[in-house]
C-alpha cells in the first residue's frame, strides 16, 4: 500500500522539482538599454543600405522624373520641391514618433521605424543626388539644374518647415496631454475633499 502511495505522489515530486528548476532559471530577457541600443543600430543600418541603394541606382531615374513635372520651370520646380520636402519629412516623422507608444512591443515599434524611413523615399532619393558621387548621381544634378531649377533648394527649405511642424505639433500635443492630466488629477483631489466633507457632516 505504501509502495503504491509513493508511486502515485512521485510524478507529481518530479514535476514540482522541474517547475523549481525552470523558476531558478537566469532571466535572459535583455535590459531595456540594450533593446533601445539595437533598435538604434537597426535604423542606422537600414537608413544606410536604402541610401546605398538610392545612389546606385535610383538618382538619373528620379531626377529625370523631376524634370518632367518640373518642365524647366523654376516655379514649378520650386513648387514640387516644396511639397516633396514637406509631405515627405512630416509624414514619416509623424510615424515615427508613434514608437513613444507604451503599447508597442519592440519587434512593433521597429516596424513602424522602418515604415517611416520608407515614406521618406523621395527626400532619400534627392539626397542621393545631391550628396551622391557616381555617375547617376552627377547626372542627376545636370538634370535637376536644367529641367528642374529650384528643386533641390526648395526641397531643402521644405524638409526644415516640415520638421518644424511636426516638432511643433508635438509638443503642443504633448503639453495638452499633460493638462488633461493635470486637471484629471485636481477633479479627482476636489471629489475626495468633497467626500471628506460630506462624511463629516
Amino acid at each position: 500500500m505504501n509502495d503504491q502511495s509513493s508511486a502515485a505522489h512521485n510524478p507529481e515530486n518530479e514535476d514540482d522539482h522541474l517547475e523549481r528548476r525552470i523558476r531558478e532559471q537566469p532571466d535572459v530577457t535583455p535590459h531595456p538599454i540594450v533593446r533601445r541600443i539595437v533598435l538604434a543600430i537597426v535604423i542606422v543600418a537600414v537608413a544606410y543600405v536604402v541610401y546605398l541603394l538610392s545612389a546606385a541606382f535610383f538618382p538619373r531615374e528620379w531626377a529625370q522624373r523631376v524634370g518632367d513635372q518640373a518642365g524647366g520651370s523654376l516655379t514649378r520646380g520650386t513648387t514640387w520641391g516644396l511639397f516633396y520636402g514637406v509631405v515627405f519629412t512630416a509624414v514619416p516623422l509623424l510615424v515615427l514618433v508613434q514608437v513613444r507608444r507604451r503599447f508597442f512591443s519592440w519587434m512593433w515599434r521597429g516596424i513602424v521605424v522602418v515604415v517611416a524611413i520608407a515614406l521618406a523615399a523621395p527626400n532619400w532619393l534627392t539626397l542621393s543626388v545631391v550628396a551622391g558621387d557616381s555617375k547617376a548621381a552627377r547626372a542627376g544634378r545636370s538634370i535637376m539644374d536644367n529641367e528642374a531649377p529650384g528643386f533641390r533648394a526648395a526641397t531643402l527649405i521644405g524638409v526644415v518647415i516640415g520638421a518644424v511642424l511636426v516638432i511643433g505639433f508635438t509638443i503642443v500635443t504633448m503639453r495638452l496631454k499633460s493638462r488633461r492630466n493635470e486637471v484629471k488629477r485636481l477633479k479627482g483631489e476636489r471629489d475626495e475633499l468633497r467626500r471628506g466633507s460630506d462624511a463629516e457632516r
